[in-house]
């Protein structure tokens, strides 16, 4: 019934958005308003975009659960195809990560994002259905753990070929949250992570050139401070001069002179930490982690396993993304061009964000499997 999914509605993570929302939005103006281009318009195209993403998630929120599997499966197989062709594309920024047509821009690998969580959770329930048979078929057993390997695989390398290595860690920490859920013993989750401190050495050394420049600069960016090290001191510069209220709106000498790199998307966090303060950025870190385990409240409350596993990978995927940005605009973590949800200008993660949260309303709603079209 309609008015048993108004009552199950998880309210306190909507108004937690549209906080997240209207600060980002104050924290986009401003960072336009000394330009003379059209980033000073990008405060109300993130308006509109965030209008047009809020009906998409109220139909995500209306349909029955069952329809996930049909969207999952047109996600990933569409946007794996836009993983493929996008390679063909213009660099920019170094990486061949969007399509541009006139004046809209998309990157694939941020729809693939829900394609790939609600696909692997969908072969995580039949795994775990299977395991939990009297007598369970090894071979299907096999083939299942084989697909997820392949279903994660084949993404992350088109992903690191554009290269993209920040994308492609999401990836990698929404498969870490879903695997958590299916009860991995903790001896294989160490030893994992054992195999991969041994390996990093290794993998520092293959990396492209670009990409240990980063990783140097970020242990040291005076190495380069006028090159790939100014990102890095800018930014720090900016959320220390902020201190405990913020220099004030349009007043912060590193967003107007716009000493910051871009500003309204990846350093979005540097512009509200120097302009607002330590008041307003620690709200921002607040309502985040209130977000995150919010989602992941829902996912234990959720109706099945696979409704459960889709809201983890949601969790994994906001959590992945809170960290990393505000990690590398406080010198925390490398720099990448990993944004912050809801709050970092840019129509194609808003979108992604936007349909994941319409998802887990409706998991929320339905705790009690309850059907909209009973």
């Amino acid at each position: 019934m309609f008015k048993n999914l108004l009552k199950n509605t998880d309210y306190l993570l909507i108004i937690t958005i549209i906080a997240l929302f209207i600060i980002g939005v104050v924290g986009i103006y401003s960072a336009g308003y000394g330009d003379l281009d059209a980033s000073k318009t990008e405060y109300q195209k993130q308006i509109i975009w965030f209008v047009v993403v809020s009906f998409i998630a109220i139909i995500l929120w209306a349909i029955d659960t069952s329809m996930f599997n049909y969207i999952g499966y047109a996600l990933y197989g569409i946007n794996l195809i836009l993983l493929i062709l996008v390679l063909a594309m213009p660099s920019v920024f170094g990486a061949t990560s969007w399509f541009r047509i006139g004046g809209v821009s998309y990157q694939p690998s941020e729809l693939m994002k829900i394609g790939y969580i609600i696909v692997t959770a969908k072969v995580m329930q039949m795994y775990c259905e299977n395991k939990q048979l009297p007598q369970p078929d090894k071979k299907k057993s096999i083939i299942l753990i084989g697909v997820m390997a392949l279903t994660f695989i084949v993404p992350i390398i088109l992903i690191i070929l554009q290269p993209d290595f920040g994308t492609a860690l999401v990836y990698f920490t929404i498969l870490a949250f879903m695997v958590f859920k299916l009860g991995v013993k903790y001896r294989y989750i160490f030893a994992v992570i054992l195999i991969g401190l041994v390996l990093l050495p290794v993998a520092y050394h293959i990396l492209p050139e670009h990409a240990r420049t980063r990783i140097d600069v970020f242990l040291n960016p005076e190495l380069d401070p006028l090159g790939d090290g100014y990102n890095a001191i800018q930014s720090k510069i900016a959320v220390g001069a902020g201190m405990f209220l913020g220099a004030g709106l349009l007043n912060g000498s590193q967003t107007q002179y716009d000493y910051l790199p871009v500003q309204s998307s990846d350093f979005i966090f540097s512009v509200i930490s120097e302009e607002m303060g330590f008041v307003v950025s620690a709200l921002v870190v607040i309502l985040y982690v209130f977000l995150i385990l919010r989602i992941l409240k829902i996912a234990s409350d959720a109706k099945d396993m696979f409704s459960s596993l889709i809201a983890i990978g949601i969790a994994g995927m906001f959590a992945f993304h809170f960290i990393e940005n505000i990690g590398m605009t406080i010198g925390l973590l490398p720099i990448t061009g990993v944004p912050l949800p809801f709050v970092s200008y840019g129509g194609s993660n808003l979108i992604t964000s936007g349909i994941a949260i319409g998802i887990v309303l409706n998991i929320s709603a339905r705790k009690n499997q309850i059907n909209f079209f009973e």
